[in-house]
């Protein structure tokens, strides 16, 4: 059965509408609170961390109201990327972690993704059990005014943050003499990222570190990757880093502008993994995963499955196959030796290590060949168009046009009032063809 709060990655939504309001985030709290200090008995800690998005301001402090109303003492980061905050959920013992962010989309979109004591995302069946708190009378949760949490607010987020990603590489490990073009789409590693890069000798040209509260994720970041491929160009950099705006995606930029999607990245790792004796079982891709991608591990001898589409999918099949590599064409990439979830930041030292030698982006990031394909991003009132009669013949008749051609999805967003198209195929005719058939059929 379909969540009724939770979506593909947290709750997200248009900030006071719906679910992304003050009355509901302090819900939120105080369901997600009583959920997690019923699982642990010691002290009772959440930890709190953001984006740069205006709404955090009014959606932190109630977020914060409902986790002590329950008994939760809680510790407020600021902004700080995801896996950030999940790394120091699991570091601190804490009983949850809580990220408010609406990721890549705009600034007017908010949202929470939940972690639990292991710095895991939760489980569907997690979800459904907090669901119902949320919707339970609030006075059955309510702490008793003796036993209410404390807040505390931490400045050494990215600081603890950063320490951690440095201390899965060698004590030696620098970038001196690599130019590095980085965009942090004016979001939460608008901090950490630059201070990083810069501590490990890198020469640093930063951009969407500006934060104003409304322009996170505004023509910068990684889906707007145009941005990093121009600066490149200008800067004669060695490479081009970009994330979206709570870095859990990563995409990148070679020296000579050609920007580098999650499957070029993920084939990198996967074949330095192998040979380096890393990596574990094999890759989890989703079914957006390049058929490129999937024929060159094929080549290489390297297991592929594909799972949903959504980086928790992704991280929940490499858990029940025991693989450590895993991730998204859009850039979430989960390196399970070193993160519970997608983390651009890791994802970037993990590559720049190898290119410290190498020298060339170009050469290590362009691994295979990918099969053409064309992802069409069509905006619509209600997602569930897709389940209209005309929706599914004119999905049936395209899947029927491009027959052992190649290949078409169709589905919804997990995030976004968007019905996702996407056709991959040699012959472009086809591609075009069949998302023109599906397009007409939804507008």
């Amino acid at each position: 059965m379909k969540n009724k709060y939770f979506g593909t990655d947290g709750i997200r939504g248009t900030v006071n509408k719906g679910n992304i309001t003050g009355e509901k985030f302090f819900k939120f709290g105080l369901a997600s609170g009583t959920y997690f200090k019923n699982q642990k008995k010691t002290k009772q800690i959440a930890i709190i961390a953001k984006d740069t998005r205006l709404s955090g301001y009014t959606l932190e402090p109630a977020l914060v109201s409902g986790l002590v109303s329950g008994g939760m003492h809680v510790f407020t980061l600021g902004p700080l990327p995801t896996n950030g905050l999940a790394m120091l959920t699991k570091a601190m013992r804490a009983n949850m972690g809580i990220m408010i962010t609406a990721s890549h989309n705009p600034f007017y979109d908010n949202g929470l993704k939940l972690f639990g004591p292991d710095g895991m995302k939760l489980s569907d069946n997690i979800e459904k059990k907090i669901e119902k708190l949320i919707d339970a009378k609030i006075t059955q949760q309510l702490s008793n005014p003796k036993f209410l949490g404390r807040v505390k607010r931490l400045e050494d987020g990215n600081d603890k943050y950063i320490k951690i990603l440095k201390s899965n590489f060698p004590k030696n490990f620098n970038l001196k003499n690599l130019k590095i073009v980085l965009d942090c789409a004016n979001g939460a590693s608008y901090k950490a990222a630059p201070k990083l890069l810069k501590e490990l000798g890198a020469k640093v040209i930063p951009i969407g570190i500006k934060p104003n509260g409304l322009n996170i994720n505004d023509k910068c970041g990684s889906t707007y990757p145009s941005k990093i491929k121009s600066a490149v160009r200008k800067y004669k950099a060695h490479v081009g880093i970009s994330f979206d705006g709570d870095a859990d995606r990563i995409i990148m930029c070679d020296e000579k502008g050609k920007i580098i999607d999650g499957d070029q990245i993920i084939a990198m790792l996967a074949k330095r993994w192998k040979y380096k004796k890393i990596l574990k079982g094999g890759v989890i891709g989703t079914q957006m995963s390049n058929f490129g991608l999937e024929k060159f591990l094929k080549e290489e001898k390297i297991s592929f499955y594909r799972s949903k589409v959504g980086d928790r999918y992704v991280k929940e099949k490499m858990k029940k196959l025991n693989f450590n590599l895993g991730g998204e064409q859009s850039g979430h990439i989960i390196l399970g030796k070193f993160a519970t979830t997608g983390d651009g930041l890791m994802v970037a030292l993990e590559i720049l290590f190898s290119l410290r030698k190498q020298k060339k982006a170009s050469e290590l990031l362009n691994v295979f060949k990918p099969l053409p394909q064309i992802l069409e991003n069509v905006k619509v009132k209600d997602k569930n168009i897709i389940n209209s009669l005309k929706c599914k013949v004119a999905i049936r008749n395209a899947h029927k046009l491009m027959g052992s051609k190649g290949r078409v999805l169709v589905r919804k967003s997990g995030t976004e009032p968007i019905i996702r198209i996407m056709a991959e195929s040699n012959n472009k005719g086809i591609i075009l063809k069949c998302i023109n058939l599906i397009k007409r059929s939804i507008k």
